[in-house]
């Protein structure tokens, strides 16, 4: 098997990055009261949410399978991890600085960290994973039926609970994803990167066209825009704003 990028994934990760730096400038715009916007409630910012962060769940199941399929050890994937988790803690104490009630305790990148290690360990399921995904999603969508008939269960709606995502109400947190239902997301990347690799592999192995080169690279380094975007573009906008009002 090639070893190295591959350069479809990156740029579908980029892909993931860029429409979460259009969704994140609309946030901040509205932040900074550019915009009025309802970015909790409104179906137009709540399902592009969902649907970025699904798109790179899924190529962080695909990576993990290119990894896995190329043998990767487990000093490099802890590397790795570390980077991410290091990450996370970051974006905590940031969002603490900026939205103190609302602080950022299990985002996305926490959501990165836990999941990964879950999905190496399970990486030899195969065909398994594809249930498995089902399951962790359907367990999410069942969650506040069964806190309806059971009360008891409200305890999984608190720390350190909450983390797991089977709630009746989501916590006050500006970014929350879970366990359940997004490592489903992320076990259906795995599985779905296995197949390819096994029966098709020329859709994640071939060339780019080079329009898409770009967004390869904001893949190649997805982590490091992910943590510098936002604070350049509430700088920016916060220096726009301070000079024109």
């Amino acid at each position: 098997m090639p070893t190295g990028r591959y350069d479809r994934i990156d740029a579908l990760r980029g892909a993931a990055i860029a429409w979460m730096t259009a969704y994140h400038f609309g946030f901040d715009l509205n932040y900074f009261g550019w915009i009025r916007q309802d970015f909790y409630r409104d179906p137009v910012w709540t399902w592009q949410r969902t649907a970025i962060v699904s798109l790179f769940l899924f190529c962080a199941g695909l990576s993990q399978a290119v990894a896995h399929a190329q043998g990767q050890r487990w000093p490099r994937f802890w590397r790795r991890w570390a980077q991410i988790a290091g990450c996370a803690l970051l974006v905590t104490a940031g969002s603490w600085l900026m939205f103190p009630r609302s602080y950022i305790f299990f985002g996305v990148l926490h959501g990165i960290a836990a999941m990964l290690v879950v999905v190496r360990l399970t990486a030899g399921w195969g065909r398994w994973l594809w249930p498995a995904g089902a399951l962790a999603i359907g367990l999410a969508l069942a969650a506040p039926a069964a806190h309806a008939a059971w009360p008891s269960l409200d305890f999984l709606n608190r720390a350190p609970f909450h983390w797991l995502g089977l709630v009746s109400r989501k916590p006050v947190t500006e970014d929350y994803v879970p366990l359940f239902p997004w490592l489903g997301v992320m076990w259906w990347g795995m599985a779905a990167g296995q197949w390819l690799l096994a029966n098709r592999p020329q859709l994640v192995q071939g060339r780019l066209l080079p329009q898409a080169r770009a967004l390869a690279w904001m893949g190649r380094w997805s982590l490091s825009w992910y943590m510098l975007h936002q604070p350049v573009m509430i700088g920016v906008l916060a220096g726009v704003t301070a000079v024109l009002r």
